[in-house]
């Protein structure tokens, strides 16, 4: 019988993994399909539609079939990870998901009472759920979710740059970047970092960079406002007149 009461954490952002107690445990394609998809869309699921989701492209009593073997592997690991009921699934609350830690993570930084709060590390916000993974019932949340730690990424830039820590905000800056090379917010978090930090070459060096970017991929230029960043208002007014 598995034992409940031990801990378990759940990966489903960058690469699915289980560990129990710390060490990695091996699960086929079903299991691992039935703890992602849990972890995924959270709190209790429904069997029927926890069957169609996953193997939707069967008859009934073999997605059922499918399902309680799932259930059954799941089971037999040292530890209790799903809470099985007659018409609803769950993960039990002893199972950690980096996906809730990071979705917390995230809102925590997006929210404008926490200003003061920096977390030790942006890891929890670098990587898109699953990817490779090629799920339906994936494709939704994992672009929800990748949108949440964009914003959130920049928002945390943000506060590494009022804060000092240069470095920090670049390098985060940078993860938002590579979620989205073209998103001209997460550019602006980088060469406001530069510029704060006093090295006004750089900055400019990197809307150069982003600049050409836009040009190659879409054929347009840049906003005024990330033109601005790197325009003195004494030339703006010099300008005008």
């Amino acid at each position: 019988m598995a034992a409940v009461n031990q801990m378990a954490d759940l990966h489903v952002i960058g690469a699915f993994e289980v560990l129990v107690a710390g060490v990695p445990v091996a699960l086929p394609a079903g299991p691992r399909r039935l703890l992602a998809y849990l972890a995924v869309n959270g709190g209790a699921q429904r069997r029927d539609a926890v069957t169609g989701q996953l193997w939707g492209w069967v008859p009934q009593e073999q997605a059922r079939a499918r399902l309680r073997t799932a259930l059954w592997r799941i089971g037999r690991l040292p530890a209790g990870l799903v809470r099985s009921g007659r018409d609803e699934l769950q993960l039990r609350p002893s199972v950690r998901v980096d996906l809730a830690e990071s979705a917390g993570l995230a809102r925590g930084l997006l929210d404008p009472s926490g200003r003061d709060h920096l977390p030790d590390s942006a890891d929890l916000l670098t990587d898109d759920i699953l990817p490779g993974w090629d799920e339906d019932w994936l494709q939704l949340e994992r672009e929800r979710h990748r949108q949440l730690r964009i914003h959130a990424l920049e928002a945390l830039s943000r506060r590494l740059t009022a804060a000092g820590r240069f470095g920090a905000a670049i390098d985060v800056a940078y993860r938002a970047i590579a979620a989205e090379p073209l998103r001209e917010s997460a550019w602006c978090a980088l060469i406001r970092a530069h510029l704060a930090e006093g090295n006004r070459s750089v900055a400019s060096h990197q809307l150069g960079e982003y600049r050409r970017l836009l040009a190659d991929e879409l054929g347009l230029d840049p906003s005024e406002a990330i033109e601005a960043l790197l325009t003195p208002a004494t030339d703006g007014r010099r300008s005008r007149a």
